[in-house]
């Protein structure tokens, strides 16, 4: 049986539409459930946080995962990257208030602080440009940082913008597009060889 790791939250939704027109029977039940893995005839489904697939994929828990391209970037894990998916477009964007300038924040001179989840990609981007950085790590609400002070310019995923908007933010540059992966346990390719190739044929055509 091939184990499959899919990622919770919205990318599961897109995951699921995405399999209705394959051949892979994916168990709808699950996006109502609490159930974190169920069965079907030849294959199990796992679900757990998005940063976690590559986890349980790379130390051979599930053979398949399904991950979003900025996860693999941030993670560097040791899993090879099958498929670009097409499903969970989106763009991890540096952004600032609204009201300011770029220029205006990075003239004052000093440490920026920026505040993400993402603290690898957001130290090689500005280690490009130059920028000494501090990089202060939230899990969650990236948004409210620069409204209380307590970042100058955040590094976050975006797909429609509507949320940076809504918080009174800009985009400043896009560092990078992301979209989900398939990806497979390298010890999995070649001990399930058959198997594998048996689910890419099956999705073929919808990526």
């Amino acid at each position: 049986m091939l184990a499959v790791v899919l990622p919770s939250g919205r990318l599961l939704e897109d995951c699921a539409k995405f399999f209705e027109n394959t051949r892979v029977s994916f168990p709808k039940e699950i996006l109502e459930s609490r159930k974190l893995s169920i069965s079907t005839k030849d294959i199990k489904f796992f679900i757990c946080k998005p940063k976690d697939v590559p986890i349980y994929v790379e130390y051979g828990v599930a053979d398949l995962g399904i991950v979003g391209k900025d996860i693999l970037l941030e993670q560097s894990p040791s899993v090879y990257e099958l498929v670009d998916l097409g499903i969970g477009r989106c763009r991890l964007v540096a952004a600032l208030p609204a009201e300011k300038n770029s220029e205006d924040i990075l003239s004052r001179g000093g440490i920026l602080r920026v505040a993400t989840k993402y603290p690898r990609i957001t130290r090689e981007f500005f280690s490009k440009k130059g920028i000494s950085i501090e990089i202060l790590y939230l899990s969650g609400s990236i948004e409210l940082a620069p409204a209380t002070g307590l970042a100058d310019i955040i590094v976050d995923i975006v797909s429609t913008g509507r949320t940076l908007k809504e918080n009174n933010l800009k985009i400043w540059e896009e560092i990078v597009p992301s979209t989900a992966r398939l990806i497979a346990n390298k010890a999995s390719l070649h001990i399930k060889v058959k198997e594998i190739k048996d689910f890419l044929e099956r999705i073929k055509g919808e990526f």
